[in-house]
C-alpha cells in the first residue's frame, strides 16, 4: 500500500502543481475513499502534507515568474490566523457530517471558479497587468481573502485554492496565471498553522504524512512547469475539475 500511496500522490501532485493548488481536499478524498483512512486523520494528514507540496510548488512557480510576493505574503499571514482558530472547531464535527460538508465546499468552490471564469471571459489573459489595489484597499482585500480562506481550510480540511484564486482575481486584480502561482505561497502558512493545531489534537499520522509528501512534493514541482506552457483554457478547466473530482470521490 505504501508504493500505491506514493505513486497516486505523485500523479495528484502533478495536477496540483499545474493549477497552483495545495490540494488538501483532493488528498482527503483519496485517502478516505481509496485507502480507507478516517476523515479526521485524512484531514490532519492532508493539511500537513499541503505544507510541503505548497513549498515545492511555490519555489517552482517563483522561478517561472508566476508569483507576486508582495501580495502573497500578507494574504498568507492573514490566512494562517484564520486557520489556527477554525481547525480546532473541525474536531468537534462528527465524521459523517464533516465528510459531506467538505464535499459540499468542494462543489461550491468549483461553481464559484466557473462563475468567475464566465464573468472574466471577455478579458484576454495577456491583457491583464496584475495591477494591485493601493493602500488601505489592498490590506482590506488581503485580509478578506486570507482570513476567509484560512477559516475554510482549517474547518473543512481543504486548501481553499478556488476561494483564494477568486479573491485574488476579483479583489486584487490578478491574472489567472499569477493567481495560480501565488496561491501556493498563500497556502503554505495556512497549512502550517492548521497542521500544527491538528498535530496537537492528535489527527496527524506521521507515517502516512511521509508517504503522501514523497509523492505530492515531487509531482507538484514538475506540474508547476506546465502552468505557463499550456494555454489559459487548460488551466481554467483544471481549476474547476480538481475540486469537482475531490467532491465526487467523497460522496460516491
Amino acid at each position: 500500500m505504501i508504493v500505491g500511496i506514493i505513486m497516486i500522490m505523485f500523479m495528484v501532485g502533478l495536477l496540483l502543481g499545474f493549477v497552483g493548488a495545495g490540494g488538501s481536499g483532493f488528498i482527503i478524498s483519496i485517502l478516505t475513499t481509496v485507502f480507507g483512512f478516517s476523515i479526521h486523520t485524512s484531514l490532519g494528514t492532508a493539511l500537513a502534507a499541503m505544507i510541503f507540496t505548497s513549498v515545492s510548488g511555490s519555489i517552482s512557480h517563483y522561478k517561472e515568474g508566476n508569483m507576486l510576493l508582495n501580495a502573497g505574503i500578507p494574504v498568507g499571514l492573514f490566512g494562517a490566523a484564520g486557520a489556527w482558530f477554525s481547525s480546532t472547531w473541525s474536531a468537534m464535527i462528527p465524521a459523517g457530517e464533516l465528510k459531506w460538508m467538505t464535499a459540499g465546499i468542494l462543489f461550491l468552490s468549483a461553481l464559484l471558479i466557473w462563475l468567475r471564469m464566465m464573468v472574466n471571459s471577455g478579458i484576454k489573459e495577456n491583457q491583464r497587468q496584475d495591477i494591485l489595489p493601493a493602500g488601505f484597499h489592498f490590506w482590506l482585500y488581503a485580509a478578506i481573502v486570507g482570513i476567509s480562506s484560512g477559516i475554510l481550510s482549517g474547518l473543512f480540511g481543504i486548501g481553499s485554492t478556488p476561494f483564494i484564486q477568486l479573491g485574488m482575481m476579483f479583489l486584487l486584480n490578478f491574472s489567472v496565471r499569477r493567481a495560480a502561482g501565488t496561491t501556493m505561497l498563500v497556502i503554505t502558512p495556512i497549512a502550517l498553522s492548521a497542521g500544527i493545531n491538528d498535530l496537537r489534537l492528535g489527527y496527524l499520522d506521521l507515517a502516512l504524512l511521509l508517504e503522501v509528501v514523497a509523492g505530492t512534493m515531487s509531482g507538484a514541482y514538475i506540474g508547476a512547469k506546465f502552468t505557463k506552457r499550456l494555454p489559459p483554457t487548460a488551466l481554467k478547466t483544471a481549476m474547476i475539475l480538481v475540486p469537482v473530482l475531490g467532491a465526487l470521490l467523497l460522496v460516491i
